[in-house]
């Protein structure tokens, strides 16, 4: 079954909190064409391969949005470089956390709030190999809890499948 989205969403990173601790979200402007709203419209956008950096003082989102399927001669350029619209202060306060060693700009939420359209834009850190496959194990990148995930049931403590069976191969020896 696909996983929920919120209302008005256009596109969505999943892959991202996969590959990257989210540290901190922010929510962003995009500055964009008509042709290119036109196509947000539609619902075809991706943020695959997207990211976003601080250049002279303003935040740039690299991403893919298709030329719209009615435009003219005059489309827009699907890989243009977009400038993200926040304020002076939280620009400032990326760029400082963004020089930090290893921390990225990730886009994880493309979506329509009203008539704009905005961006979550994650301060993140990337995980390595060992830590992607603990989150998966133990349940986490899938924004659940560790009790329970490989019992089936809710609440109960974590418990691997082989302490289940001889839980129950116990129980009807006695």
């Amino acid at each position: 079954m696909p996983r929920r989205q919120p209302p008005g969403t256009v596109a969505s990173n999943r892959r991202a909190r996969h590959d990257y601790e989210i540290l901190d979200t922010f929510e962003a402007g995009i500055a964009l064409r008509g042709s290119e709203v036109k196509t947000l419209r539609e619902g075809r956008a991706s943020l695959q391969d997207a990211y976003a950096v601080v250049e002279d003082g303003e935040v740039i989102l690299h991403m893919q949005i298709p030329a719209y399927s009615h435009t003219g001669y005059d489309g827009h350029e699907p890989t243009r470089p977009r400038k993200l619209l926040l304020h002076r202060k939280e620009i400032d306060q990326l760029a400082r956390r963004v020089a930090e060693r290893g921390l990225t700009l990730v886009p994880l939420r493309l979506y329509f709030k009203q008539q704009l359209v905005k961006v979550e834009l994650a301060v993140a850190k990337g995980k390595r190999a060992y830590d992607k496959r603990q989150a998966i194990a133990h349940g986490f990148d899938r924004g659940g809890s560790t009790q329970g995930k490989r019992a089936g049931v809710r609440g109960a403590p974590y418990q691997t499948a082989n302490a289940i069976s001889a839980k129950n191969n116990y129980a009807l020896a006695a």
